[in-house]
């Protein structure tokens, strides 16, 4: 996972590299609450450009991810979602609860 804060905005972009299943969560969880915690955002953006696969690991992850951004006082916010990928959060309901962006 890569990592983008933008100071003058307070915005913290996570660009996710890889796929995300039950193997790789552990490691961009812990890359990501300590991103959220170093900075301590406004808005945090969870970029999916690259990722074409996610199980249920994923929905678990970004829960609590937005669950963290709450605690700190923080937006939750996704941008890039494959079709795939929105598929999977349309059917979760994650779309309700978190909304998508476009970035420049």
């Amino acid at each position: 996972m890569e990592s983008k804060f933008y100071e003058e905005d307070k915005l913290l972009v996570l660009k996710i590299t890889s796929e995300i299943d039950d193997h790789i969560v552990q490691e961009i969880r812990r890359r990501a609450d300590y991103e959220m915690e170093r900075y301590m955002p406004r808005k945090v953006i969870f970029d999916f450009n690259n990722v074409t696969f996610m199980d249920s690991s994923g929905i678990g992850f970004l829960i609590g991810r937005y669950k963290f951004a709450n605690i700190i006082g923080a937006k939750l916010e996704m941008t890039n979602l494959g079709s795939s990928i929105k598929k999977i959060f349309e059917m979760s309901g994650i779309l309700k609860l978190i909304p998508t962006v476009e970035l420049n």
